[in-house]
């Protein structure tokens, strides 16, 4: 059906609507490229592909690599015939971000909370501690790294999930930390990226 007032078969709303589809189009080819920048692959998550053998010599118990970049945790067991990826939360900024090798020195169910003096300098809001339970930002599991204030842990708040929102631990999904702390023995070999 033709608008009033125009001549031509081609109405305002058909223009529009090619005109979009063909910048769709020419844009589509763009956005290909940029998910396979310097060789990178991706699956369609958007988590980077991880080998182990590029982080560690051997398995020995099982590994861990956390990926801050694409915000995934990359767990294999001892022998690599286990291989999950769990979506994470991540630290705020690169400065709260440490990176290299530890391990899992201590797990723990049910964790209470005592935020640092950076946090607090952060956020004076913050409680002074927080005693295991749904408010708690550990969640229901912690698992302990040899960095002093480091963790891998659980989160309640699952908006922090995929984001960049941690003061420099690895969250996960209560459900995904559960699982993850089933299955990781205390001294597993961890790198975070």
């Amino acid at each position: 059906m033709q608008e009033k007032g125009h001549k031509s078969g081609l109405t305002r709303r058909a223009a529009l609507i090619g005109g979009a589809a063909a910048v769709t189009t020419l844009a589509t080819p763009g956005i290909v490229r940029a998910q396979n920048v310097e060789g990178t692959r991706r699956n369609a998550s958007s988590f980077v592909i991880q080998n182990w053998q590029d982080h560690f010599d051997s398995l020995g118990s099982g590994a861990i690599v956390c990926d801050t970049a694409s915000r995934a945790l990359h767990y294999w067991n001892s022998d690599a015939t286990d291989y999950r990826v769990y979506p994470t939360s991540v630290p705020m900024t690169d400065e709260l971000t440490r990176t290299g090798y530890t391990k899992i020195v201590r797990k723990k169910v049910g964790p209470d909370w005592t935020p640092t003096e950076s946090m607090k300098e952060r956020d004076p809001t913050l409680p002074d501690y927080m005693p295991p339970g749904p408010g708690n930002p550990l969640g229901t599991h912690a698992m302990y790294l040899t960095w002093p204030a480091y963790l891998i842990h659980g989160t309640h708040d699952t908006r922090k999930i995929g984001r960049r929102s941690s003061s420099g631990c690895i969250g996960l999904y209560n459900q995904k930390i559960e699982e993850l702390f089933a299955i990781t023995p205390i001294g597993m070999q961890v790198r975070v990226i």
